[in-house]
């Protein structure tokens, strides 16, 4: 898919605006992330993209010139070798991707350019992806459906004792791929990074996670904690954790499904139901105008405190944070925690993940991807939220 000129534009407009709402005054803007820069050409090059307060905004490419020019609908595309190439007047404050920019890469671009101040624009980029156009939705609309399909369909049709964690996951994978799915799950947090997702065996999900996330996992190796293990055999009346990604175009859904080969204890069973109750309490709220913080405390009022005790995570590794706006990331702004007052927006996309580790058996709950509607969260992920019995 190309993006149409009125398209990148749009995203271009929203981007100013929210720059000036953060500082009236602002001059110039400089974006070097290769995922930022897609989101406002639609093409994934090596370049800068310069966005002054007034006039033509210009994306300078080092590396493909030709596949950007042939790819992009974006008006201003200029091949460089050098950032001395680039028309950019040094001086006052310049606002850049933060986030996202080495240290030394910058200091490679300020030997060209001074400026009296540097300042993040990474929030301003954030809120702008934020609230997704109709085309980004049919692309994460086609996502989701392949979600679904290899989630609640597929994955139940291949599960076997003794299996291990990867053997799943490859047959996983295999399917995704097949299906559509683009082969990369993005992370948008430094030195984050997922393959796929998660496969996870009984108390697998419980181990320690590098990633910010409430479920756990053991991996592949130290040096590769990602995917599943080798070594971790199923078994019977055992929760099977599969928190994974899919990504149609660069942009994501996030879902997460408990299976079981036999049945579940009943303290699990219940406990994964609320979970399902609190999803969907949170969904009802996806409104327009509601506030990410609100819909993650009204979510657990009238919840036990047992439940509270490993919700949501287990032990040292609960995270505070229910979910997640997702896009060309898999965790983007918003965040539904406290701290995030400013009111969502109609067309936004968020991940909705109540979970809750048991000891000595693994971890239960559930997760989807919901577009915020007048009417309440909207499932692109399926409905199938119950624990899968096998």
């Amino acid at each position: 898919m190309t993006f149409t000129p009125e398209e990148l534009a749009h995203r271009l407009e929203k981007f100013r605006t929210n720059l000036t709402k953060q500082d009236a005054g602002w001059e110039k803007a400089v974006l070097m992330d290769r995922i930022n820069n897609y989101y406002f050409t639609g093409t994934l090059q090596n370049g800068v993209l310069v966005v002054p307060r007034d006039g033509a905004a210009v994306f300078y490419v080092r590396r493909s010139f030709e596949r950007a020019v042939e790819e992009s609908a974006f008006p201003e595309i200029i091949p460089f070798k050098s950032f001395k190439e680039l028309k950019l007047e040094s001086g006052g404050t310049l606002y850049c991707d933060m986030e996202k920019i080495p240290l030394a890469h910058f200091e490679r671009f300020g030997k060209y350019f001074t400026f009296e101040k540097v300042k993040s624009a990474d929030l301003a980029v954030a809120k702008a992806m934020a609230v997704k156009s109709a085309a980004e939705l049919e692309l994460m609309e086609a996502c989701g459906e392949i979600h679904r399909g290899v989630l609640e369909e597929f994955i139940p049709s291949v599960l076997r004792e003794g299996m291990s964690e990867v053997e799943l996951g490859a047959l996983v994978q295999g399917e995704m791929l097949r299906r559509g799915h683009h082969a990369v799950t993005r992370t948008g947090g430094f030195g984050s990074e997922l393959h796929l997702g998660l496969f996870c065996f009984g108390e697998s999900a419980l181990y320690f996670n590098t990633f910010d996330g409430p479920g756990g996992i053991r991996g592949l190796h130290p040096a590769v904690p990602l995917f599943g293990n080798h070594h971790i055999k199923l078994k019977k009346h055992s929760p099977v954790f599969v928190d994974i990604g899919c990504n149609v175009g660069g942009y994501h859904t996030d879902k997460t499904c408990i299976y079981t080969i036999g049945s579940l204890p009943a303290q699990a069973m219940e406990f994964h139901e609320v979970c399902v109750s609190m999803q969907n309490k949170a969904a009802a709220m996806l409104k327009p105008g509601a506030l990410p913080s609100e819909v993650f405390r009204r979510h657990i009022e009238g919840v036990g405190e047992e439940f509270l005790r490993e919700y949501n995570g287990f032990g040292v590794g609960k995270v505070k944070f229910l979910g997640h706006g997702i896009g060309l990331h898999i965790d983007q702004y918003p965040v539904l925690a406290e701290g995030f007052e400013e009111p969502i927006e109609e067309n936004m996309v968020l991940a909705v993940e109540p979970k809750r580790g048991i000891a000595g058996l693994g971890m239960v709950g559930v997760e989807n991807t919901f577009v915020v509607t007048p009417d309440g969260g909207r499932s692109i992920t399926g409905h199938r939220f119950g624990v899968i019995e096998v």
